[in-house]
């Protein structure tokens, strides 16, 4: 395979990769490990948020 093809088929996956967490709507955080008062403020945040719902009963 040429260089060129190599590079677009790198280009395709980090895209479709990108697309699918962008849409894949997760919590991700690329910012690396927090310390300090930032780590602080994350773990409040996840206290205080509501727990899931729960999963709704399928009738027969």
């Amino acid at each position: 395979m040429s260089n060129r093809s190599l590079i677009i088929m790198v280009l395709v996956l980090v895209g479709a990769t990108a697309y699918l967490l962008i849409k894949g709507d997760g919590d991700i955080d690329m910012g690396g490990e927090k310390h300090g008062a930032e780590a602080a403020h994350i773990q409040e945040a996840k206290k205080d948020a509501p727990a899931a719902a729960p999963a709704a009963e399928v009738k027969k």
